[in-house]
């Protein structure tokens, strides 16, 4: 792990919080896509949704300083091409030079927080399109969760699409996270079943004025082949809370080399992995991408 000093970044902040927006406008920038086609991103927003709990542990992501030297062991590890986070972890990176040449997608709505009756009205409360493009973001990421018994799903599909157009208007991509989502015994749950899946896919992919710069973020379930074949729209997967990192990285394995999947946005399961080993698991997540295109 990479040591961090939270007494310096603490003091930066205080004393000269005009650096971050220095840091953002010298960060040495890269195309969203290399010349492999894949995408290996290190996923790190839950925290600003106040989801915690990682490797079986309730508060794992609240150490800042623990979280922080994770992510800089990930983002050096070759083959690694970026992160998603809000801003606040993106610019606790940026100050410790960590984000150079790194693809750097924002985390837009942040608002429905666990086990709030809201948590379905997924409000924006993160960066917005305009703020992605001044500070030289490459993406933005939103989440999407539809559950057909709350009325508050019809405001946050409409707030998805506004942002997937504002976001095309300044040629930045968008990752739409969807879900169909049910509560079951007061608590909100994603269906992950293929059908479900393939039903959220057909509707994220047709928000806004235009789908050219949409990507889609999806877990990895079963007939992976026959959901992936639901949109055009280039799919990364993500990895969840943990468990079984093996099974994990079997069934990206195989759905990597579909057509459409392109990449991996993973956060605690290679994070927060078994044997504590970040960089050992973040080697083998890729290790996992075809070095030549789907077929």
């Amino acid at each position: 792990m990479r040591n961090v000093d939270l007494r310096q970044l603490t003091e930066i902040r205080m004393r000269d919080p005009q650096s971050i927006a220095e840091a953002y406008d010298s960060r040495r920038r890269r195309p969203f896509v290399g010349p492999s086609g894949r995408l290996m991103i290190i996923a790190a927003d839950h925290p600003a949704r106040g989801a915690l709990r990682a490797a079986g542990r309730d508060n794992a992501m609240a150490d800042r300083q623990d979280l922080l030297e994770r992510l800089q062991t990930a983002l050096a590890r070759p083959g690694v091409d970026g992160i998603l986070a809000a801003p606040d972890v993106i610019e606790d990176l940026l100050l410790l030079g960590a984000l150079e040449g790194k693809v750097v997608i924002g985390s837009m709505n942040r608002g429905g927080l666990p086990g709030a009756v809201f948590e379905a009205d997924d409000r924006f409360t993160g960066y917005d399109a305009k703020s992605i493009d001044k500070r030289g973001l490459d993406a933005g990421k939103m989440l999407l969760r539809i559950d057909p018994e709350d009325a508050k799903t019809a405001d946050t599909i409409e707030a998805c699409a506004r942002a997937v157009s504002k976001l095309a208007d300044h040629d930045k991509v968008a990752i739409v996270e969807p879900f169909i989502s049910r509560r079951v015994n007061g608590q909100l749950t994603n269906d992950l079943s293929p059908d479900a899946v393939i039903q959220s896919i057909v509707i994220g992919s047709a928000l806004g004025t235009t789908s050219a710069y949409t990507w889609l973020k999806l877990p990895c379930v079963e007939e992976m082949e026959r959901v992936a074949s639901a949109s055009t729209l280039p799919i990364v997967l993500l990895g969840g809370e943990g468990g079984d990192p093996d099974e994990s990285f079997a069934k990206w394995d195989k759905a990597l080399r579909l057509p459409t999947v392109r990449g991996l946005t993973v956060g605690r399961t290679l994070l927060y992995p078994p044997n504590d080993d970040v960089a050992a698991a973040v080697d083998t997540a890729v290790s996992l991408l075809p070095t030549e295109e789907p077929t």
